[in-house]
């Protein structure tokens, strides 16, 4: 943990207690590197839901509305956790209902806190600059993976604590330890399912795209939306 987390936290998913009042959500490989995907492609919300049989019965109820999981194809799922295998999807306007592993469970896990983010490296900077406009106070960074420890969020978690607190900050340090991660040389390995061999580098593109994003209650349902946030100035940081 180093000077640039005075004030903030981060913990896994088990050593959740009581609610923050800021989260920050983090699943690198892949399900929040695949969220951002889908709004790129045009998904209006996700709706993360807590198990596959709900995800089902959400997606069979709306009209529409699209259902995505990870692991293998499995019948009734529109989609997979890709997002090599998500990018060339036309889903203009479309609700797309997520459920993995460990990113939309980390998120249930704090849907209560006041403001919700969540957040991979494609979305790194714009997270940072968000937090900072908002003057959110102490954050809780949530790694998702491996039950707090995977390297990947790690790397994510440090380089937008680093990016919060101002600085002018190299990302390759941090990518390269989400490189060599144990979800990274798993995935480039293949023994994932529901693979494209271009995951691992679609998850490692640093501020991708030029939004944050906000998870919010609506109704009963934990809700997902990009938020635009504004590029800085030239030379101001």
């Amino acid at each position: 943990m180093d000077h640039h987390f005075v004030g903030h936290h981060f913990i896994g998913i088990p050593e959740l207690t009581g609610v923050p009042r800021v989260a920050v959500v983090i699943d690198v490989m892949r399900a929040f590197t695949v969220a951002a995907w889908a709004f790129s492609r045009g998904v209006e919300r996700i709706v993360l839901a807590s198990t596959e049989s709900e995800a089902l019965a959400l997606k069979e109820s709306r009209p529409g509305w699209l259902a995505l999981k990870d692991g293998a194809p499995a019948a009734g799922f529109d989609a997979v956790n890709s997002p090599g295998l998500l990018r060339s999807r036309d889903l203009a306007g479309r609700t797309l209902v997520q459920k993995t592993t460990a990113g939309t469970v980390g998120a249930l896990a704090v849907a209560s806190a006041p403001l919700v983010l969540c957040a991979s490296f494609v979305v790194a900077g714009p997270t940072a600059r968000f937090l900072r406009t908002a003057d959110s106070g102490p954050v809780t960074f949530v790694v998702t993976g491996e039950g707090g420890r995977a390297e990947e969020d790690l790397a994510c978690v440090e380089y937008i604590g680093r990016c919060m607190a101002g600085d002018d900050v190299e990302a390759a340090p941090y990518l390269h330890r989400a490189r060599n991660s144990r979800a990274a040389v798993d995935l480039a390995a293949g023994l994932r399912s529901g693979y494209h061999p271009d995951d691992v580098d679609l998850c490692l593109e640093i501020d991708r795209f030029p939004f944050a994003m906000l998870a919010r209650r609506e109704e009963s349902l934990m809700v997902l939306r990009p938020v635009a946030v504004p590029a800085l100035p030239s030379g101001t940081r």
